[in-house]
């Protein structure tokens, strides 16, 4: 099919000035009425349906529709013998025809609009604090990633997945991206309610495709977060929602379960949550290896402002002062101080941000963390 600008260009083409002949003009005007005509008829084809095969049988196939319907249905000759399970298709809408096969760039074309695909650039020394929990992904996820054969000379199997857990604000992401970036691996990091889905069976094909995209750009790092949302522990309710979660959950198990543990793919997993996960998902040869972000204590707190105040423009300050107001404080609110630290400074037309500008920014953010408790608490 030709598109306007091309039909256009063809009609600029002839001569309809001096000497224009009645041959030219109806040759003008059979392209226009073509053109025309094909315009009108976009407009009266029947949009295609994307769909899945489930099942061939001789030259039919049975598909499941985005709305999980099952239908067998026949297959245009060009397809006969070409489609396979798992195949992903178009049909036409009103008999359910296959009439086209989406090619392997195209089958997994939702998992994309779910998960963030990057490589991170965050770097062991922008954490304050958390030497523990850094050593501790060194050893689960960098040394089987970097050094799978140490392994195998000592005779142990590293952990497949490990579970950041803790209070929210502590650098649990942080951590995930930090040791994304060290083992140069692709992250892939998603919330675990996004795979929460309307219909049935949507949800466990995307926990699927995710771990199918992660093998193709290994060595990757799958980053759970909320996994709370999705493991929970399961409860007898009736309601197809509930149901629905729990067979997303269970695919969930299932993708896990088929990981070879030297694999250049790794599973972390973040929760605010782990009293209420679901024992399955704890046990051995799942997230078995639990590592606690918890508050900062006064050390890692000053270590934290350090790292946030290291680009900027400041008078002397004293970190062991700051650290000790900043109370019981988790990492992301000490990053809100040292920024509001420094409006305080540009309202007052200053270059530099000064000790007592820290000290008004960690009066103001505590006053908003009261607050909260009251409305909230």
């Amino acid at each position: 099919m030709k598109s306007a600008s091309k039909d256009e260009d063809k009609l600029g083409e002839l001569n309809l000035g001096e000497g224009f002949d009645t041959e030219s003009e109806n040759r003008v005007l059979r392209a226009t009425v073509s053109y025309l005509r094909e315009e009108v008829n976009k407009f009266k084809r029947r949009p295609l349906v994307v769909c899945d095969i489930k099942k061939m049988i001789d030259d039919k196939a049975i598909i499941r529709l985005p709305n999980g319907n099952f239908f067998l249905v026949d297959v245009i000759g060009t397809l006969k013998g070409k489609l396979s399970s798992g195949d992903s298709v178009v049909v036409e809408q009103r008999s359910l025809t296959v009439i086209d096969k989406l090619n392997e760039k195209d089958k997994n074309f939702g998992v994309e609009d779910f998960v963030i695909i990057e490589k991170p650039k965050i770097k062991w020394d922008e954490i304050g604090g958390l030497k523990d929990q850094i050593r501790d992904l060194h050893e689960v996820i960098e040394l089987p990633l970097k050094n799978p054969e140490l392994f195998r000379e000592v005779g142990i199997i590293p952990p497949k997945g490990v579970l950041l857990y803790g209070p929210s604000g502590t650098g649990k992401t942080l951590l995930a991206k930090a040791i994304a970036a060290s083992t140069n691996a692709t992250f892939i990091e998603f919330v675990a309610s996004e795979l929460n889905q309307k219909f049935i069976g949507d949800g466990a094909k995307l926990v699927k495709e995710i771990f199918q995209l992660a093998r193709e750009k290994a060595p990757s790092i799958i980053f759970i977060d909320e996994l709370d949302a999705i493991a929970a522990q399961r409860i007898d309710i009736g309601t197809s929602g509930e149901r629905e979660v729990q067979r997303t959950f269970m695919q969930l198990l299932a993708e896990i379960d088929g990981f070879n543990n030297l694999e250049n793919v790794k599973i972390l997993g973040a929760t605010n949550r782990v009293d209420i996960l679901d024992e399955a998902v704890l046990r051995p040869g799942r997230f078995d290896r639990l590592i606690e972000v918890d508050m900062p204590n006064l050390e890692e707190r000053r270590e934290i402002f350090k790292v946030h105040t290291k680009n900027m423009n400041k008078e002397k300050i004293d970190f062991d002062l700051l650290a000790e107001k900043a109370g019981e404080l988790s990492g992301a609110e000490i990053h809100a101080i040292c920024t509001e630290a420094g409006y305080f400074a540009i309202r007052d037309n200053r270059k530099k941000v000064s000790q007592a500008d820290f000290i008004l920014a960690i009066e103001k953010i505590r006053n908003f963390e009261e607050e909260d408790l009251k409305m909230f608490g």
